[in-house]
């Protein structure tokens, strides 16, 4: 069946904007955007490793990853496949070896409304992979789906070429148009949550974080 493919590529934001998200906490980014943006239900099964790069959208069939193959022949570095499977846990859609394809074409992790399966390769890996379930059930290969469009991940709507920021707190959204002023507005407050910190530590807190 057919994968419509909307855009062989997404438009990506200055790398100095990208690279300032990698120190930025998710719950930190959610406070500076009403805490309204944000997957719902998504955990992380890679080791560790901070995803921050832009959307590359996928929308697939439940259980059928046929334009998650499609969109491993067009995403390169910066990219993160963020894939809309509906929810669905009763089909892996991704494993070991779509994330190395994903990895040799220099993506920079997984996003999925779905599940994934060959948990272990992944758990033992630094690649970035957010999902929903795992399951040993393998997909179908037959579509439809979409590539480029905007999709839901987990309540929350995510258009190609947004920012995606994912820690071990979850996974954040936000358009690139933004970026540089909600970077500025998370740094101040991170800032002021170190201060917040330091007051703790040195018996002088009175209660300001509760005001703010």
């Amino acid at each position: 069946m057919t994968i419509t493919i909307a855009a062989n590529a997404v438009p990506k934001p200055p790398a100095a904007i990208i690279e300032g998200f990698r120190g930025a906490p998710t719950p930190v980014i959610s406070d500076n955007l009403g805490r309204l943006p944000g997957a719902v239900g998504l955990k992380p099964y890679h080791r560790g490793a901070k995803l921050v790069g832009t959307a590359f959208t996928v929308r697939t069939r439940p259980g059928d990853n046929l334009a998650i193959h499609r969109a491993l022949e067009l995403v390169g570095p910066g990219d993160v496949i963020v894939v809309d499977g509906g929810g669905d846990e009763t089909r892996a859609l991704v494993g070991e070896i779509m994330k190395n394809i994903a990895q040799w074409r220099k993506a920079e992790g997984y996003v999925i409304d779905g599940a994934i399966r060959d948990v272990a390769a992944f758990a033992a890996d630094d690649f970035p992979c957010y999902a929903r379930a795992v399951i040993h059930r393998g997909p179908y290969k037959n579509g439809p789906g979409e590539i480029n469009v905007p999709v839901s991940i987990g309540g929350s709507v995510i258009s190609p070429g947004d920012i995606v920021v994912g820690d071990e707190d979850g996974v954040v959204s936000f358009a690139a148009a933004g970026a540089a002023a909600l970077l500025d507005a998370v740094r101040a407050q991170v800032a002021r949550e170190e201060e917040t910190l330091k007051a703790i530590r040195e018996g002088r807190y009175q209660g300001s974080y509760g005001k703010s």
